[in-house]
């Protein structure tokens, strides 16, 4: 190593820290020059890092201020979030680099895909992302800090620094959480600041700043992309394939500082053990920091690297370093802990530390770097040669939508599919070449790939920090097979990777009788609720018919919608139908006559009148903002519906007439008052639906409003021994006795309403909780069971498997005039489970149909 590149690391390692900074200066090294020309935050923001909370707003206006300011600096807007704030990526490097960074960038992307070792001189490419969570903003506040020092610094070792890399800063992950925070912090900040942990300012009220808009997590969401942050972002990773990318959080006020790697038995299995080698060189950077300012901090606890939907493990899925750093927080601008008083500049000086270890440790191991990609890249082929799978058969004939999803999600996680060129048979399973698609292994997304189909239920470590399985597939209730290498000889796959599905839209004919389309397809309820809001009068089929259309018979299963024109209709009825079923790619059919070749009639008593809804979500202190936000984005986003989040405390003065159904989601009820219950009670007998999921669904049992029971608690842990275990082996007895986010299997009535839509028997269920439905004795109105050996992927001991077993998993019936609708599990868990989300729409739109007596 050069002796250039020696004084460079130690001054990256150097940091005067600060308690109570009083310039931005405080938080660099003092030991090199900054360019005056080059405004530093405070100049911008007002006041010196860390004095307020920046906001978003702020944040952006000094990173473009720096990018006019600094040929360093180039900025991107890569998106914008739900509230329409910018996502921003700064691409920081030395003016040589910049002038040629599109060809630098291309260059990388062409070794990777060669497989081949970079020449020594190309860049690094350094991925630096802040505060994904809201609420953990020190990492978006030291990223002012961060892109100055780059911006501005000055001498030979900087420029080496520049030369050497390609720094790409996402200054903040999540602009709306970090924004709610910001001003919830701010706005209680005292002249004199305040410790007290049970200060106002520490202790936020619901929703917090960690979600996003729809109070999701989106350090979750990597691989679901549910969200449009996350969607811009994996767009930008897959452009650059970075070789390191940092992940900056916080933990909790009285804990100190972490730094990977995480727990070694815990790393997904898909992921080198170079990675963790590489991992620990870089670490030992961070430590020789953290040492030199006299600073607490801890490895290889707590976090593991299982899940690659979280920002520190999905690039380990691709060949880069993942890094997670987690801050103990202040939650506002000075706390008390056990540590002593936790200031927010100090919070702030650490992740500043680390970024810039960072820089030093990649630096210092920057041709392991450089070596590792091809590694990783010739590994994955061999991994490859040795697999018997050669890729996977994916199958949907009546849902469109939901499969052009699931193929939008592998897109963008470049993850090649091609059409079949004639049927073939797998399994004794018959796959229509129509509609089929195939996943080959053979891609560079190997690892991706079979993490996505993954099926394992059994792990070296049972303990998880977070799910266990996210298989793809089975969170759609899609049909799909492994296909062996033997297996692929039935197979004529085309050689041009498929594109998404365009179902063929019939025209409309004015003179029809009616106008009718299908349940099946994933858009079909925002297709009803938006007929509803244009005041068309539409009717539910509630038996199976075919009739006579403009393109000969077509069968309409049960739940299908019709439009008679009989009825009081919009003057442009036919524009309405025309323009919706081609903005939501849903076909509707003109049908001739109201006598029908096969089953009910389209005057029959059985085709019901639907009404618009008026849903309410019960939200607010004592609910889960997750499970709330996966509701209301489902309903918003998905089925178009406009609902009324009422906080859980305001209940009781709330109308309920007003609504025609209420859901609850996992919360802890006990707070409900014996008049409020009364108020539910009253109103669910007058006709009300009422839904409820998970730890709901439990209350509502001890309310006596679902007729079913859950097993004792008691019965639960029971089922488990601890005879001849010691202390240590209480922290994988207790992870035993946890469901670590898996996939069940359960037997669905189709038959019934809240089924209709669906077409196969088997639907996957996401679980995460070990309560348990006891099957009611009453028949009609069990919905969903879990079969004999339920789980399917993902960890769950057999135990809690066998007390699962046979067990109830959706629970419907009458009560007086209403109904009430019981859900054990999460149907939209982490709002990428399509496979079961349909289920909220059916309880909805279906519920009028359910006449079983509870």
């Amino acid at each position: 190593m050069n002796s250039m590149r020696v004084r460079l690391i130690a001054i990256l390692l150097f940091t005067h820290v600060n308690v109570f900074a009083m310039s931005d200066l405080d938080y660099l090294p003092q030991s090199i020059q900054y360019d005056p020309a080059i405004p530093k935050p405070a100049e911008v923001l007002g006041s010196p890092v860390g004095t307020w909370h920046v906001r978003h707003d702020q944040l952006v206006e000094y990173m473009r201020v720096l990018a006019q300011h600094s040929d360093r600096v180039t900025i991107k807007e890569t998106g914008r979030t739900h509230e329409n704030r910018p996502l921003l990526l700064l691409t920081i490097t030395s003016p040589q680099n910049q002038a040629n960074i599109a060809s630098i960038q291309q260059r990388h992307l062409d070794t990777i895909s060669s497989g081949k070792t970079p020449d020594p001189s190309e860049p690094l490419v350094l991925w630096m992302g802040y505060s994904v969570h809201g609420d953990e903003p020190s990492g978006a506040n030291a990223s002012l800090l961060v892109a100055y020092y780059l911006a501005a610094g000055q001498g030979p070792e900087i420029d080496q620094l520049l030369n050497d890399n390609v720094v790409l800063l996402d200054p903040s992950v999540n602009p709306d959480g970090l924004s709610r925070f910001a001003q919830w912090a701010n706005m209680h900040k005292s002249q004199n600041l305040v410790a007290d942990p049970n200060n106002r300012e520490h202790r936020q009220r619901w929703p917090s700043g960690r979600v996003n808009h729809y109070w999701f997590d989106l350090n979750r969401d990597w691989l679901l992309l549910t969200h449009p942050e996350s969607r811009a972002r994996i767009k930008e990773f897959h452009q650059w394939r970075p070789h390191v990318l940092t992940d900056f959080h916080e933990m909790g006020p009285n804990s100190t500082y972490f730094f990977q790697p995480g727990i070694p038995s815990r790393k997904n299995p898909w992921t080198p053990d170079q990675n963790v080698k590489l991992t620990e060189a870089l670490g030992d950077f961070h430590a020789a920091a953290l040492d030199k300012s006299k600073q607490l901090y801890f490895t290889q606890e707590a976090f593991d690297d299982f899940y690659y939907g979280k920002g520190s493990t999905y690039p380990d899925a691709h060949g880069s370093i993942g890094i997670l750093f987690e801050q103990a927080s202040s939650r506002g601008h000075l706390q008390e802990t056990i540590n002593g008083s936790l200031a927010f500049s100090s919070t702030i000086q650490n992740q500043v530390t680390t970024s810039l270890s960072t820089f030093a440790g990649a630096l210092n191991n920057k041709k392991a770097l450089l070596d590792y990609q091809a590694q990783f890249v010739n590994e994955t082929q061999d991994l490859l040669k040795n697999d018997d799978e050669r890729g996977y058969l994916l199958s949907e004939s009546s849902d469109i939508g939901k499969f052009n999803q699931l193929k939008r999600i592998l897109q963008q996680h470049q993850i090649r599919f091609y059409k079949l060129n004639k049927d073939a048979k797998v399994d004794d399973v018959t796959y229509a070449a129509v509609d089929t698609i195939f996943v080959p292994l053979e891609q560079p997304q190997y690892r991706l790939i079979k993490s996505l189909f993954s099926t394992r239920k059994r792990f070296t470590d049972n303990t998880f920090y977070d799910v266990s399985n996210w298989n793809l597939p089975l969170s759609f209730n899609i049909a799909y097979s492994a296909v062996s290498k033997s297996n692929m000889r039935r197979l004529s796959v085309s050689d041009q990777p498929a594109t998404l599905g365009q179902p063929q839209i019939p025209e409309l004919d004015s003179s029809a009788y009616a106008y009718g389309f299908a349940w099946q397809d994933y858009y079909s309820p925002k297709f009803l609720q938006r007929l509803l809001e244009n005041d068309v009068q539409a009717r539910i089929a509630q038996s199976a018919f075919s009739a006579t259309t403009n393109s000969g018979t077509i069968s309409f299963a049960a739940g299908s919608i019709v439009i008679p024109t009989a009825l009081e209709q919009p003057d442009n009825l036919l524009s309405i139908i025309a323009d919706l079923s081609q903005q939501l790619s849903v076909p509707v059919w003109s049908i001739k006559s109201g006598l029908t070749r096969q089953g009910i009639d389209l005057g029959s008593s059985k085709m019901e009148p639907v009404t618009l809804p008026k849903v309410m979500i019960v939200g607010g202190l004592g609910t889960s903002q997750y499970e709330a936000g996966e509701t209301w984005h489902y309903l918003d986003n998905h089925v178009g519906m406009p609902v009324s989040i009422i906080d859980l405390d305001r209940l009781g003065n709330t109308n309920l007439d007003d609504y025609t159904h209420m859901i609850w989601v996992s919360g802890r009820y006990n707070q409900v008052s014996e008049s409020t219950a009364d108020k539910i009670d009253a109103w669910v007998k007058e006709g009300g639906v009422l839904i409820g999921q998970q730890s709901a669904t439990k209350w509502f049992a001890k309310q006596e409003w679902l007729k079913a029971n859950f097993m004792k608690q008691s019965e639960v842990t029971g089922a488990f021994s601890a005879k001849g275990l010691v202390f240590a082996d209480k922290e994988a007895f207790d992870a035993k006795q946890r469901i670590a986010g898996a996939a069940f299997a359960t037997k669905l009535d189709v038959s019934h309403p809240l089924a209709y839509g669906f077409t196969r028997e088997l639907l996957p269920v996401f679980r995460n909780s070990d309560d348990v439905l006891l099957m009611p004795e009453k028949p009609f109105i069990t919905v969903a069971q879990y079969t004999e050996k339920p789980l399917m992927a993902g960890y769950t001991s057999d135990e809690l498997e066998d007390l699962i077993a046979d067990s109830a998993a959706i629970v419907a019936h009458r009560l007086g005039k209403g109904r009430v609708i019981g859900f054990v599990n999460n149907p939209n868990f982490r709002g990428y489970w399509y496979g079961t989300s349909r289920l909220m729409s059916n309880a909805i739109f279906m519920a009028g149909f359910i006449d079983s007596e509870g």
